[in-house]
């Protein structure tokens, strides 16, 4: 189990639900606060940033290595540099988006891609770190943001079970006593055929750490199927509105969504229960109203039984149904009433 802001998060526990902003805002200040708002308002438990500038992730120059491939269903041919202009969160926003949130009650943390974005977020008291997939390998990065002493999440999208591994090692080795590692499919939006959700416990058992998804597929299906998998945290990128665009919003979750992420993800969680096979507590006046044979005329002793005085109907307290190829024919023992349940003592 790990905590964030005080709310524990592991298998004990509902899911963790955490709302990406990413660049949904469209370079609007007043945007982000309305995404910060709508993500307070569905109860879930954390908005997260990513924290960059184009200047920190490459360098403005357009050669073919520096354009999303033509086929990309959404930035197809893009330029690196423009796309991260476009969709990066100014650091100055940083300071009101946390204190919005703040207000709200709600946590708010980031995704810090080098060193100057941690110096950043730490004079913001951020209360924990995500580690994107793409950075992965950056295990500098991985060990400064660990050396904090701030939980840290780390998501896998496109990395290698080796690859995973030197991430968790150097996140300890560094000092990070909780860690959560998420099963991601880095594709922008990802089908969920590749979701790959039954290797959640593989993942689970190959680092011994706490396991969740940061899932980029359309809908809720693919999020509350990992939940049954051992999933106990949940990223989704969110907007206002995916009709009004936006780098991200093809694949994010509008506001009522949301809610139903939250309200649907602790249902699962609930439904898991326990390895038991039998009734549950809640079906015991069930079981009063199972069939059993019963007298359904007045009868007087001697009378033989049969179709038309005994039956299987509710409630339970008689004989069971197939007694009924056992007791016909045979001699009512005394006067029985109407409504009786039959016993042996009565034939």
């Amino acid at each position: 189990m790990i905590s964030i802001a005080g709310r524990p998060i592991g298998g004990g526990h509902p899911p963790y639900v955490v709302a990406e902003m990413s660049g949904n805002h469209n370079g609007s200040l007043a945007q982000a606060l309305a995404i910060v708002d709508a993500v307070a308002a569905s109860g879930a438990h954390a908005l997260k940033l990513q924290t960059y500038r184009a200047d920190t992730l490459t360098v403005d120059c357009d050669g073919p290595a520096f354009r999303i491939g033509d086929g990309h269903e959404l930035w197809g041919g893009e330029h690196l540099y423009q796309l991260y202009e476009r969709a990066h969160t100014p650091w100055e926003w940083h300071e009101p988006i946390f204190e919005r949130a703040r207000e709200h009650g709600l946590t708010a943390f980031s995704s810090p891609f080098d060193p100057t974005a941690v110096e950043l977020l730490e004079k913001l008291g951020t209360p924990a770190y995500k580690i994107a997939s793409s950075e992965i390998v950056d295990l500098p990065l991985i060990r400064l943001a660990a050396s904090t002493g701030k939980p840290l999440i780390i998501s896998t999208g496109m990395a290698s079970a080796g690859e995973i591994e030197a991430a968790v090692t150097a996140a300890r080795q560094a000092g990070c006593a909780q860690l959560a590692v998420l099963s991601c499919t880095a594709s922008y939006p990802a089908s969920p055929a590749e979701s790959n959700l039954r290797a959640l416990p593989l993942l689970a058992a190959l680092t011994g750490e706490v396991v969740g998804v940061s899932d980029h597929t359309p809908g809720l299906g693919a999020a509350l199927a990992a939940v049954a998998l051992g999933a106990c945290l949940i990223e989704k990128h969110v907007t206002t509105s995916r009709a009004e665009g936006g780098v991200d919003a093809a694949f994010s979750l509008e506001p009522g969504e949301l809610l139903a992420l939250v309200v649907e993800s602790e249902r699962a969680w609930q439904s898991l229960g326990c390895p038991v096979i039998g009734p549950r507590p809640s079906e015991r006046e069930g079981l009063r109203f199972r069939r059993s044979l019963h007298v359904v005329r007045d009868v007087r002793a001697g009378e033989p039984v049969t179709p038309g005085n005994v039956r299987s109907i509710r409630p339970a307290g008689g004989l069971p149904p197939e007694a009924a190829a056992q007791v016909m024919g045979r001699r009512f023992t005394r006067d029985v009433a109407f409504g009786t349940p039959l016993t042996w003592d009565l034939v």
